[in-house]
């Protein structure tokens, strides 16, 4: 999925765009830009897992940076306990690929999209990054700013 010339599938206030999504293909992952991240949208009762992060002040799924010698489902499966305290049921799905276009510089970058569901929740402890966690179901209103390419990738991951 891509999107015509100058049209980005989302894109936030801080300038970073949502330029395009490939579904499939975990073992090869694109070569033409980094792929420094993962996130995971996770389910329960129609609702996505939202984090509510303290720096960028802003709603998004959980996620971060592929450390060294991590692979992107290994990322992705740590940051959702570091950042929610949450654990799936069973494995992860994958997803996607999602290629940004980041501002200020204009780097091009990907994030690897994964997927799952929990039945239970467990106890939520406030982080230096991390101030709440919230259960959505992608209508609703959130207090504050929903990271718009978050709110997109979590609808592709339903």
């Amino acid at each position: 999925m891509a999107y015509p010339a100058g049209e980005p599938l989302a894109a936030d206030s801080r300038g970073n765009s949502l330029i395009s999504f490939a579904r499939g293909g975990e073992t090869t992952p694109p070569q033409d830009a980094p792929l420094p991240a993962a996130v995971v949208a996770l389910w329960r009762a129609g609702r996505v897992l939202m984090v509510l992060d303290r720096h960028r002040q802003s709603w998004e799924l959980p996620g971060g940076s592929i450390e060294e010698g991590e692979s992107p489902r290994q990322a992705a499966t740590r940051e959702l306990l570091e950042e929610s305290g949450q654990r799936p049921d069973g494995r992860l799905r994958f997803i996607g690929y999602a290629r940004f276009v980041l501002a200020p510089d204009r780097r091009t970058e990907y994030l690897a999209l994964y997927a799952g569901s929990c039945a239970e929740t467990r106890a939520f402890e406030p982080t230096e990054e991390i101030a709440a966690i919230r259960w959505w179901d992608l209508l609703e209103t959130l207090p504050g700013y929903v990271q718009p390419m978050d709110a997109y990738l979590a609808a592709l991951a339903r």
